[in-house]
């Protein structure tokens, strides 16, 4: 901590004190310090290994791009290091969602929602400046959009299914294929890519994103699928109240058909939502499955209450099983719901607390 205090201070030319350790990850260590002016600044140092490498140049040049997040205050591309700006402790859209105000968690989700919606819209010009500023601070690891993570993902699901020796649905490889080709083509927007709840502030000023460590240009649908499913690669996920997720999808919807005028049509919106949940879907199962084969744990380390990891992919397979655009898909969600989930016997997935302390 002292070697991260004392870069960030020489890069901002000013004494750095009273450090808090804010959490961060395996590829971060976020830290909130106080400037000899008695101003608050957020100081991100990140791993020297891949994961972590490929999180800075995405954040650097996400928050250099000056379309969301905090301001970037300095770069230090050697350590590598960042200082920005503190948001302060306004509550995020997890504290709502855990929260007991039905009210405010609903003006919550339509901020938040909405908030990704116009961050879509708002950067359809800049993607070649955000390439740019990726090679500016690149570390030598291919970034999110260089790789081609839901083929990849894809085959991890069809080795995962040989290993716990479950038959592969005939058709599914040829599903899976035609899916991640598809999401290559579809039509992109920025995103800061963990737009989970807890990554964002609801502040007096409006939704102030965090996170820019998986910043890229994406597909629309891979994002507005965070609404449908609820939250696609989060912890905090509950079941929302009937008929929630199809009005904040449409909050989302509306913004970025606001530049991309097709995305009005039913046939074209909603196709590209289920071949995102199937993305989504492999990714976590894939992600999730092996942690949880010998023995289940809470979805976060320290946040309570929040599902189980087991009751989150029972729950991301129920949902799943009803595509019926994708059969062979559809069975495998079945299959593992039959051969995997079955023994595992966990609750089914409340809803939020939000709408069910009310």
């Amino acid at each position: 901590m002292e070697s991260i205090v004392r870069a960030a201070a020489g890069l901002l030319d000013t004494e750095l004190s009273e450090p808090i350790d804010l959490g961060g990850s395996r590829r971060s260590t976020v830290l909130r310090c106080r400037s000899a002016d008695g101003r608050s600044v957020i100081v991100k140092a990140y791993a020297d290994e891949p994961d972590g490498l490929r999180a800075f140049a995405a954040e650097a040049a996400g928050l250099s791009l000056g379309l969301a997040g905090p301001e970037l205050l300095a770069v230090d591309t050697a350590v590598p290091l960042l200082v920005m700006e503190d948001l302060g402790t306004a509550p995020t859209l997890a504290d709502m969602l855990l929260g007991d105000d039905p009210g405010a968690a609903t003006e919550a989700l339509l901020t938040w929602s909405r908030g990704l919606g116009r961050l879509a819209a708002g950067s359809t010009r800049r993607h070649a400046d955000l390439l740019r500023l990726r090679a500016r601070y690149d570390k030598g690891v291919p970034s999110r959009e260089d790789e081609a993570w839901v083929a990849e993902r894809a085959t991890g699901l069809l080795a995962l299914l040989d290993a716990a020796e479950l038959p592969v649905p005939a058709g599914l490889p040829a599903e899976l294929k035609g899916i991640a080709s598809a999401i290559g083509a579809d039509p992109l927007g920025f995103t800061p890519g963990d737009t989970c709840p807890d990554n964002n502030l609801l502040t007096p000023d409006g939704l102030r994103l965090i996170d820019f460590e998986s910043a890229c240009f994406q597909s629309v649908f891979l994002t507005a699928a965070y609404c449908r499913m609820p939250f696609s690669t989060c912890w905090c996920v509950f079941r929302l109240p009937p008929g929630m997720a199809e009005r904040i999808e449409n909050a989302f919807r509306a913004e970025v058909a606001t530049v991309y005028p097709a995305l009005a049509d039913d046939s074209i919106w909603h196709a590209g939502i289920r071949r995102a949940i199937v993305a989504w879907t492999v990714d976590m199962t894939v992600a999730l499955l092996a942690r949880t084969s010998a023995e289940d744990g809470p979805s976060h380390r320290t946040r309570r209450p929040v599902p189980t990891l087991r009751q989150l992919l029972t729950y991301r397979w129920e949902t799943a099983r009803t595509l019926a655009e994708f059969p062979a898909f559809a069975e495998t969600m079945r299959l593992l719901l039959r051969e995997v989930a079955a023994g595992w016997a966990v609750p089914p997935m409340p809803g939020y607390p939000a709408f069910t302390r009310a």
